[in-house]
């Protein structure tokens, strides 16, 4: 309980919405949640579910139902989960899932049904371009670009000329190879390889031979969770000495467990939650993101929180902040209602959250800016804020 009146000082400080409202209260909203809590991306999924059990049970008066699913990282049963929650349960939002194809796959549900859906994978494709079907969409992560253009600008303030790319054999390994190559290009810098892997793979020797044998001087890593782990452990075994880069996608402290020293001196982009704590007090994020991770700690322990679970959290600060107004067009559980609440998450502006500050529109469904990134380094198994 304790925790849960945590949560809710925190958002209504973050967000400005008071939970006294003079409207009446109509049926219970529903939010369905379909996470990767099982399956290779378990590490990302698993702190996604803990939060959503943190989230307000009641908003702006309005008691607020969360029905959460496991789709084990798999699409095909994030399909599923989808179908369950808008035909069966009725649903008025949507929340998940984890990771890029599910993502991706869930998106003709949350059309057909007309249901808002917010997604917590990072890939711009969810999002954009924007038509028809991605107007029910929005996400948490920060798209690629973002995170690209981070690490391009320091590989080239570091002296990297070349750049050997190795990614997941899916969408997030696609979009990754496809934004990093944008920004390797501004940045005058060489990709000397391109080789791809499975998240449920064992070995990638051939790949890592591969790589090593165009001498790059730094090697980015496009994975999420422990998988991405592999390559760097064979690049290591291998004996490559250059730079090191992985992206946001390793940003929890069981990709640091599995990778132990052998991710030490790697540099990535995160979102400013990672190292809230080492933010300068000017920094605009740190009082939203030091919000979530006091509430994550409090019920799950010191050291606990991740900033996967942050892309619930902000989904939950979106739609806590976008119930009140859709309460005014449409009650719960109708087509109107559904489409307020599409409604009023595009129009959400200056909302902090835990990752950086919303400003959604009718084509920006992502709606961060340069604000919800950070450059981080691993030193000595810990998170290090750094410089350019």
């Amino acid at each position: 309980m304790k925790s849960a009146l945590r949560w809710i000082s925190a958002a209504a400080v973050a967000t400005g919405v008071s939970a006294a409202w003079s409207g009446h209260a109509f049926a219970d909203v529903k939010i369905g949640v379909t996470v990767s809590a099982t399956g290779p991306a378990a590490s990302l999924g698993i702190p996604e579910k803990n939060t959503i059990a943190l989230l307000p049970k009641e908003v702006a008066g309005q008691k607020i139902d969360y029905i959460v699913l496991d789709d084990a990282t798999d699409s095909t049963q994030a399909v599923k989960n989808t179908r369950k929650l808008t035909s069966e349960d009725h649903v008025d939002a949507l929340i998940g899932s984890t990771v890029v194809p599910n993502s991706l796959a869930m998106m003709d549900v949350a059309a057909e049904t007309s249901t808002p859906m917010i997604s917590m994978a990072a890939a711009a494709g969810i999002v954009e371009p924007m038509d028809p079907k991605r107007a029910w969409v929005f996400k948490t992560p920060q798209n690629d670009i973002l995170m690209a253009t981070a690490i391009a600008q320091h590989m080239a303030n570091h002296g990297v000329k070349t750049v050997a790319f190795i990614g997941f054999s899916d969408a997030y390994g696609e979009s990754w190879f496809k934004e990093f190559s944008k920004a390797a290009d501004l940045a005058k810098i060489k990709i000397v390889a391109n080789e791809r892997f499975a998240r449920n793979d064992a070995s990638v020797t051939g790949q890592v031979l591969k790589m090593i044998s165009q001498n790059p001087d730094a090697v980015l890593i496009a994975g999420a969770g422990t998988p991405a782990a592999l390559p760097q452990k064979t690049l290591k075994e291998r004996g490559y000495k250059g730079k090191y880069y992985q992206t946001h996608g390793v940003a929890n402290n069981d990709f640091l467990r599995v990778c132990g020293k052998d991710c030490d001196g790697t540099w990535l982009p995160a979102g400013p939650l990672l190292v809230a704590e080492q933010l300068p007090d000017a920094n605009s994020v740190k009082k939203s993101a030091l919000a979530y991770k006091h509430a994550y700690e409090s019920a799950d322990g010191a050291g606990s929180v991740s900033t996967f679970g942050g892309h619930a959290w902000d989904a939950g600060l979106l739609l806590q902040h976008a119930i009140p107004l859709a309460l005014k067009k449409g009650q719960p559980g109708t087509p109107a209602f559904r489409e307020a609440l599409r409604a009023a998450l595009e129009g959400t502006k200056d909302l902090p959250a835990s990752h950086g500050i919303f400003n959604m529109s009718a084509s920006d469904h992502a709606g961060l800016d340069q604000r919800a990134r950070v450059m981080v380094q691993i030193v000595d198994g810990k998170w290090k804020l750094a410089g350019d």
